[in-house]
């Protein structure tokens, strides 16, 4: 096995035990960088010059005997949405394809004080907007498993970076499933926090709870080590509420996941939550897997909370959110900008104060109805995407089973209804589905249940992974390596 290959948590045991050095680490992860991400294209803006300056203070830390932080001397990589002081940010647009920032965000800025080091930044559609990772400025990211098809998104560059081992640990961010959608096209694990729990100063609507950021990482306890140097108590973020004079957001609570007896929970699964436009190969296929250890649990029954008018809720509100962010630059430069961020925003012209009113009430009336299914569940099982992947030229799935989508995003559903009610939520991935792709189980937890929701994870992880059906698949870097560069394809560069 390769250092690049190495489990987050192993990394930094043999680091720690000065078995291995930040700097050996880092060059397997560079070498990795190099030979596969032709054939992908995740890791678009690199940062190896500083990243090995980094590394080699990080091993005189160790040498030293200093206190070294959580994530000290591990590779990252960084969504191409967080600013980076001194490293290209594009946000996938044309508009600021020569950005290169003074400061680093308040989430870069976190993980860097936790000892991590910056590798690079991970491909992203234009501003987040949809979940097929491509773009006017870096162009697609192609699957792990098949370059030709999508890797979802928009974290999908972080995803396949990790799936490739390009890093052991990546950045993510999630509104309509932005995290937990590419971890499931890529076999890897994508977690969505509650609103809060990692601050941001970056939503133009601070109130809103539909944007996160969240980890990501080949492992569950790499994404909770992850996890924990990234929350905190920090005013910027008006969601993240604490108590004055305490500090309520502590690593320690989530990292390791504490053991959880999976016979003590009652859990709930369903296919679609009653609406979700899912594919049939998608629902049985989840049957199949779930079938092999549904009887571990103390009650498992098919049963879904009442999601009536999540649909409408959440393109309300989504579309308020493009207004905030993008209706100025849309009206200033409409050739700058792509499809999906254009429809939002017109989509958000269109709505009345009646409206947006009734936008908010529908989402209220949801979350009740989840408090009080929650009072009888304590997890629910789904899918953690509605469809198998495809092309990545296909902007999004136009229709499922030959039935049209309502949106350019109605195909995320199963992950945007656990985003309308602020729930944490997780894509564990559990073998392949019948065309040889990755299929990831979303594991959702109640309000705030969000180191539940890692205890669970964890221990189906290590139930599963010794069954080759459910154990996490691993591309075939081989074959990655001899696959020609996704830059020659067709319709590589561009919005649509």
């Amino acid at each position: 096995m390769e250092p690049c290959e190495l489990t987050a948590v192993e990394a930094r045991r043999l680091m720690g035990a000065k078995q291995l050095s930040s700097a050996e680490l880092l060059e397997s992860c560079i070498a990795r960088i190099e030979a596969v991400d032709p054939a992908v294209n995740a890791m678009v803006a690199r940062d190896f010059d500083r990243a090995r300056a980094t590394a080699k203070a990080a091993d005189a830390a160790v040498m030293r005997g200093d206190t070294l932080p959580p994530l000290h001397g591990l590779p990252i990589g960084i969504k191409d949405l967080e600013p980076t002081e001194g490293l290209r940010t594009t946000f996938g647009s044309p508009l600021f394809r020569d950005n290169v920032p003074l400061a680093d965000c308040r989430v870069t800025k976190a993980i860097r004080s936790a000892g991590a080091i910056v590798v690079g930044k991970t491909n992203t559609p234009e501003f987040g907007a949809g979940a097929n990772t491509r773009n006017a400025v870096y162009g697609a990211t192609g699957n792990p498993f098949d370059p030709t098809k999508s890797c979802a998104g928009s974290s999908g560059g972080s995803a396949v970076a990790l799936a490739t081992g390009m890093a052991p640990l990546c950045q993510g961010s999630d509104t309509g499933g932005s995290l937990r959608n590419p971890a499931a096209f890529c076999g890897i694990v994508g977690f969505r926090p509650t609103p809060g729990l990692v601050p941001t100063e970056r939503r133009p609507h601070g109130w809103s709870g539909l944007p996160v950021l969240g980890p990501m990482a080949r492992t569950v306890a790499d994404t909770a080590l992850l996890l924990s140097g990234m929350i905190g108590d920090d005013a910027s973020d008006p969601l993240a509420t604490t108590i004055h004079g305490l500090t309520v957001r502590k690593p320690g609570d989530l990292y390791p996941p504490a053991r959880i007896d999976l016979s003590t929970l009652r859990v709930a699964l369903t296919p679609d939550f009653g609406f979700a436009p899912t594919e049939t190969h998608i629902a049985e296929v989840f049957a199949e897997k779930t079938g092999l250890f549904r009887h571990v649990f103390a009650r498992a029954e098919d049963a879904t909370p009442d999601c009536s008018g999540t649909d409408e809720a959440f393109e309300i509100l989504r579309a308020l959110g493009f207004l905030a962010s993008h209706l100025e630059k849309t009206r200033k430069t409409p050739d700058l900008v792509g499809p999906n961020v254009r429809a939002n925003v017109e989509e958000g012209l269109r709505y009345s104060a009646e409206d947006v009113a009734r936008g908010f009430t529908l989402q209220t009336a949801i979350y009740h109805r989840w408090q009080s299914f929650f009072d009888h569940h304590d997890v629910i099982l789904t899918p953690a995407i509605t469809v198998s992947p495809r092309s990545w030229r296909e902007l999004y799935p136009a229709e499922i089973d030959g039935k049209p989508t309502r949106t350019y995003f109605h195909w995320l559903s199963m992950a945007y209804a656990v985003t309308l009610v602020g729930h944490p939520a997780l894509s564990l991935p559990i073998g392949l589905d019948r065309n040889g792709m990755p299929f990831g189980l979303q594991i959702i937890g109640p309000r705030g249940g969000d180191a539940l929701v890692l205890r669970v994870a964890a221990e189906l992880e290590a139930l599963l992974a010794s069954d080759a059906r459910t154990a996490r698949p691993v591309p075939n870097i081989a074959a990655l390596k001899a696959a020609p560069p996704i830059a020659s394809m067709e319709g590589f560069i561009g919005f649509d």
